[in-house]
């Protein structure tokens, strides 16, 4: 498994898939491609031979400069139970380190 930074490009790719993993729920109206342009620092994508199979968007907070946001985090359905959310997580927690934050907050 590859973990790398989001590009524009994947918000194509899983705007299409977060339905489907969501079993048909409507998420993909939650993730706008705005993410995907503006958090590639902070936003990662889990691959495994070319395909996506997890994904975290996160953001340190322009207004709480101790702390991060975490807004979404998928894993594909066939992965899970594979720790792959487990080292989105902590590739995020790297990075937020890195920028001295120490607080990460999310709604779930």
């Amino acid at each position: 498994m590859k973990i790398r930074s989001v590009e524009g490009a994947d918000y194509y790719v899983i705007s299409r898939l977060i339905n489907e993993w969501w079993n048909g729920r409507q998420m993909s109206d939650m993730l706008p491609k705005l993410f995907f342009d503006h958090f590639q620092n902070t936003s990662f994508i889990a691959e495994e031979k070319g395909e996506i199979i997890g994904f975290l968007i996160g953001f340190l907070s322009q207004s709480h400069i101790n702390e991060a946001y975490i807004h979404f985090v998928g894993v594909h359905p066939e992965y899970r139970g594979k720790k792959i959310g487990k080292q989105l997580y902590s590739h995020f927690f790297d990075i937020i380190k890195q920028n001295r934050r120490n607080t990460i907050r999310c709604v779930t």
